[in-house]
C-alpha cells in the first residue's frame, strides 16, 4: 500500500495537472457541446475506463515497452487523433439532428455507444500512457510493499480525480449548452463548435504527441 504522505503528494500533483484545461478537458468540452450533459458525462466515465487499462500496463510494466517502442507509441499516437477527428467530423455532420433533440443526445448516440467511444479515446491517449510511465513510479514506495500494487493505487486515486473534475467541466458545458439551447440555430453552432474542438485535439495530439 502506497504510505499517505506520498499518496498525498501524488493526489496534489495529480490534481495539479487535471484541473489545467488539456486533452482530456477539450474532449470532454467538446462531447458536451456536441451532445448535452448527459453526453458529456458518459464521455467523461467512458474516458476514465479507458485510461484504466493503460494503470494496468504500467503496473504489469507492459506500459513502459510500449512508451519507449517509437512504432508502436505512434501507432497509438495517430489511432488516438484520427479517433478523434471522426468524432468530431459525426458532430459536425449530426448537428442539426442535434439542435432538434437538444435535450438528450441524438438517437444515434446510445449510452453505450458514448461510453464506448470515450473509452476509445482514454485507451488510446498516448500523453496519459507518458504521465502513468513517468510519474506513478516516483511515487512509490519500494520498501512499502508490492509495487505493481501501489502503482494501481496511485492509476485509481488519478482515474477518481479526473472523474470528479472532469465531470465538473462536462456540467458547465452542457449547461452553457443547454442555455443556448432556447435557439436550434445557436444549438447546431454549438455542436458544430464541439465538432471542431475534436478535430483541432485530433490535429493537435497527431503533430504535438511526442513520448519524450
Amino acid at each position: 500500500m502506497v504510505p499517505p504522505p506520498s499518496l498525498l503528494a501524488f493526489a496534489l500533483t495529480a490534481l495539479a495537472l487535471i484541473v489545467i484545461p488539456g486533452p482530456s478537458v477539450l474532449f470532454v468540452i467538446g462531447r458536451s457541446l456536441a451532445l448535452g450533459r448527459l453526453g458529456g458525462l458518459l464521455s467523461v466515465v467512458g474516458n476514465a475506463l479507458g485510461m484504466l487499462p493503460l494503470v494496468v500496463a504500467v503496473a504489469l510494466g507492459i506500459g513502459a515497452v510500449v512508451a519507449q517502442s517509437e512504432v508502436v507509441f505512434t501507432i497509438v499516437k495517430f489511432a488516438g487523433a484520427a479517433y478523434l477527428v471522426y468524432l468530431g467530423i459525426q458532430a459536425i455532420r449530426h448537428r442539426r439532428h442535434t439542435a432538434v433533440t437538444h435535450e438528450a443526445a441524438p438517437p444515434r448516440h446510445s449510452p453505450w455507444r458514448i461510453l464506448g467511444e470515450g473509452f476509445l479515446v482514454g485507451l488510446t491517449n498516448p500523453k496519459s500512457l507518458v504521465f502513468f510511465v513517468a510519474v506513478l513510479p516516483q511515487f512509490v514506495n519500494y520498501s512499502a510493499g508490492s509495487i505493481p500494487v501501489q502503482l494501481m493505487e496511485l492509476g485509481v486515486v488519478f482515474l477518481v480525480l479526473a472523474l470528479i473534475f472532469d465531470s465538473i467541466w462536462a456540467l458547465a458545458a452542457g449547461t452553457a449548452r443547454e442555455w443556448f439551447g432556447r435557439s436550434p440555430k445557436r444549438v447546431e453552432r454549438l455542436g458544430a463548435t464541439g465538432g471542431v474542438l475534436m478535430i483541432g485535439l485530433g490535429g493537435i495530439l497527431a503533430l504535438t504527441g511526442s513520448k519524450h
